[in-house]
């Protein structure tokens, strides 16, 4: 093999490579969003469905869902963040509203944003939600408490789903925590007051 030969061969084993690796750079980044919405089309993983317009609940039924609340934050956020009423009993196709409150315990103004999902998994995909705090950031200024709607309703296709029969408690979950713009601060903040603890 003469040295241009070989040269070329370099040349083109190089080029694959970076190819390859900017495809895999590409990939890692549209994972997180590509993931998120096979999620929310799907319910996998207890992702609710999204219906801003409500218009999905047309289907009546007597069959009764309790329907049970639950509020976590992570520890890099100093609120208290919990639910009104621990749980709302819920016909398929009626439209419920619950709230959920929230209580900034530092002396910062801090913006949080809530990540949620529903259990049993399978529920997911007939658990629709038409309008939530959770579709915006929430900005609490020091000792602010808000109250936080979320409405919601169960879909009439539940009704041709087998594997969901046996489903009479469902649990909608909540975790709080910082934006990605608050986390340095807010690590900064807990960091802190552990020293002064210590």
């Amino acid at each position: 093999m003469d040295n241009r030969q070989q040269q070329k061969n370099i040349r083109r084993t190089v080029t694959y490579c970076v190819m390859a690796v900017t495809g895999m750079v590409g990939l890692a980044f549209a994972s997180v969003p590509l993931y998120d919405l096979f999620c929310r089309v799907t319910g996998y993983g207890g992702t609710p469905q999204v219906d801003l317009s409500g218009s999905g609940n047309t289907v009546k039924s007597n069959r009764v869902f309790t329907v049970q609340f639950d509020a976590n934050t992570t520890n890099t956020l100093p609120w208290n963040f919990k639910p009104v009423q621990r749980q709302v009993e819920l016909k398929i196709g009626e439209e419920k509203l619950a709230f959920y409150e929230a209580v900034n315990t530092s002396d910062k103004t801090i913006t949080g944003t809530a990540s949620f999902n529903v259990t049993p998994y399978k529920i997911a995909k007939y658990f629709s939600k038409v309008d939530c705090f959770c579709f915006t950031e929430q900005t609490l200024i020091p000792g602010e408490k808000v109250s936080m709607p979320v409405s919601f309703y169960i879909d009439g296709d539940i009704l041709e789903d087998e594997n969901v029969r046996e489903v009479k408690t469902i649990t909608l979950s909540y975790t709080f925590f910082p934006s990605e713009k608050e986390t340095a601060d807010v690590e900064k903040l807990t960091g802190d007051k552990e020293k002064i603890k210590g």
